[in-house]
């Protein structure tokens, strides 16, 4: 099974954030619950290069936080888990855009996961659109990581959204044209993150590994980590 992106150049500086440049992404403003017992509330988990940057892609970037509880972790688990289990890690992937991952898809769901999935939709897709396929698995080792990509324009259309299951984690996005401009999302532990239009097309994104996982300032731990992901089709 082939993850349906193309590798983007390597960005090789990496900027840690700025507190002073986080400002909100999700409609709350309670905390973060994280795994890692770090608190960040709902308006910090957006950092970026300037703040007009992250006010320019507020409405295409989004964490929000415990978008499931964990009985529907649980549930989703339970349901990936047997599959996953039969499949080894791999540490090269088919184009160098992964690390340490094995992957699947699934089609069906239980009465549980099928309502997790049905609120994930509302929220993160217009009504009518048409969505790409199975929903995608990505199971990442410890040790595992994504490198900066952008997903392939032949197969996905303008919106991806992802659940985050086992782990807190770091993702970055990097303007393509000018990796000068960059924002860092700290997506804690049964959150839910939506990627839009020029947040998805102009800037990689890439899941940070272990060693270099820090979000302003601070360590955030990276363990095993599983991520359901949905995407639309190209109009």
């Amino acid at each position: 099974m082939r993850l349906l992106i193309t590798v983007a150049r390597r960005i090789h500086k990496r900027p840690l954030c700025s507190p002073t440049s986080c400002l909100s992404s999700a409609a709350s403003s309670s905390g973060a619950a994280t795994n890692s017992g770090l608190q960040f509330r709902d308006d910090q988990l957006v950092c970026g290069s300037t703040g007009e940057l992250v006010q320019r892609l507020s409405g295409q970037v989004e964490v929000r936080t415990e978008f499931i509880s964990e009985e529907e972790e649980g549930a989703l688990m339970k349901e990936l888990e047997p599959g996953l289990r039969k499949k080894r890690y791999e540490f090269d992937h088919w184009d160098d855009a992964i690390h340490g991952y094995r992957e699947t898809e699934r089609a069906q769901w239980g009465a549980v996961c099928e309502g997790v999935m049905d609120r994930l939709r509302a929220v993160a897709f217009s009504e009518g659109s048409p969505l790409l396929g199975p929903v995608h698995v990505l199971d990442l080792d410890k040790a595992g990581y994504i490198k900066p990509h952008i997903d392939s324009v032949k197969f996905c259309g303008s919106t991806i959204a992802g659940l985050s299951l086992l782990s807190d984690s770091v993702m970055r996005l990097v303007r393509e044209d000018e990796t000068a401009e960059w924002l860092n999302l700290f997506l804690p532990r049964r959150s839910l993150y939506i990627l839009r239009d020029q947040a998805r097309y102009k800037f990689t994104h890439e899941i940070l590994k272990d060693a270099e996982s820090i979000f302003s300032g601070q360590r955030v731990p990276r363990h095993r980590r599983i991520s359901v992901i949905c995407r639309n089709l190209p109009v």
